[in-house]
């Protein structure tokens, strides 16, 4: 893996604009960085991303499995006991999945280590799928990257025939909360995806679904939901005020209930405690279990629930904090993993996002900060394939 330097395209602002790109600034701030560029060789992709990826992913549904039938696992990892029944008929009932991301660290030395996976609403899903493909067909035709050069990236294409097979005939909903226009951008990528594939869409914010006299979840127009992909955390469904309605399965969600399995940073641990030793994992333990590394090394504290590197601490190997992020779950149960640190390129911390549509390992996003700890403000850099 290879960080370099290219030109940045002069009328970036107007081809962002015209793609729909309306969150490549941040607060002011870049968050597109087309400044630099990394570059992989085909044999680095193939076995030292795309096979942990696949590997790593069945494991993570071995987890499930198990822990549909422990009641203990489900437990551990914070999942309120009202929804355990309804999450094992979810899983047995092979209730359809559409994506993921892991977020790996790869020094280049080694194999890559697992941080987390984002099982549930993982975003960035745009920039990998879409602009990034646009960035390397650009920077391929004016001579910034090699002409025969290509892309890990098989995303969109994925996602287009996954939405094909989930084509029931029936209006596929697509929410998110309002205000959050990276949320809203990943949304309407999902739609036109969909769209794409021949199915018949429609768009709601989840502050507009309402609840019909019959108890079924309705649009604006009073239109009873039957199908809805949801960029909506499942715990934070489970947590609202028609959270118990997710028994009744009136709905298909796209995550289906059992990614709530997943989409929860205590799966860590468990794969640990079922793979212990993989060379992907990283010792992980939950809070008031016996620490799985050696006095003197560095750890790190995860709320289970934490998204986009929210109340993440860092730890030296004499407890002191290195680096910590606020957030909304201080309050959250915590798990803990030994730390690993991202690989610096100049002032910069490199995480690879590995993408999973449809069960199968499909492309990267590549994500940078000068802190040790990704956030939703990170930078984005494309990259390509050459050699």
């Amino acid at each position: 893996m290879l960080r370099h330097n290219v030109r940045v395209r002069p009328n970036l602002d107007h081809i962002a604009r015209d793609h729909g790109f309306n969150f490549h600034i941040i607060d002011n701030e870049i968050y597109w960085d087309e400044s630099r560029a990394y570059r992989f060789t085909l044999r680095q992709i193939e076995e030292q991303i795309e096979k942990p990826t696949a590997e790593l992913h069945q494991m993570c549904l071995d987890v499930v499995a198990r822990a549909i039938r422990d009641d203990a696992l489900l437990t551990q990892l914070a999942i309120p006991p009202l929804y355990w029944d309804v999450i094992a008929e979810s899983w047995r009932n092979n209730d359809p999945s559409l994506y993921g991301r892991m977020d790996f660290v790869w020094t280049g030395n080694g194999p890559v280590k697992l941080l987390e996976y984002n099982a549930d609403t993982p975003t960035s899903l745009y920039e990998s799928a879409y602009f990034q493909w646009v960035w390397m067909e650009d920077a391929r035709n004016s001579g910034l990257i090699p002409r025969d050069a290509d892309q890990y990236n098989a995303i969109q294409d994925k996602l287009i025939a996954r939405f094909g097979e989930l084509n029931q005939g029936l209006p596929l909903y697509f929410s998110c909360c309002k205000d959050t226009e990276e949320d809203r951008g990943t949304v309407l990528y999902l739609e036109d995806c969909a769209q794409q594939a021949g199915l018949d869409t429609r768009f709601l914010y989840i502050e507009d679904i309402g609840l019909g006299f019959d108890g079924h979840l309705t649009d604006l127009h009073n239109r009873v939901i039957q199908q809805v992909f949801k960029l909506y955390p499942l715990e934070w469904m489970m947590r609202d005020e028609y959270g118990p309605l997710l028994r009744k399965r009136r709905e298909q969600w796209l995550e289906p209930l059992w990614k709530s399995i997943l989409s929860n940073k205590g799966l860590l641990p468990l794969l640990w405690r079922f793979f212990p030793h993989h060379p992907n994992l990283l010792p992980a333990w939950f809070d008031g279990d016996k620490p799985l590394i050696d006095a003197g090394e560095g750890y790190v504290r995860k709320p289970i629930f934490s998204r986009e590197g929210g109340n993440i601490t860092l730890f030296d190997g004499q407890h002191n904090v290195v680096d910590s992020v606020d957030g909304d779950y201080a309050h959250e149960p915590v798990i803990y993993q030994a730390f690993q640190p991202l690989p610096r390129f100049g002032d910069s911390y490199t995480l690879i996002g590995s993408w999973i549509v449809d069960d199968e390992a499909v492309g990267v996003g590549i994500r940078e900060d000068m802190s040790l700890i990704t956030k939703d403000t990170s930078r984005f850099i494309p990259h390509y394939i050459a050699g």
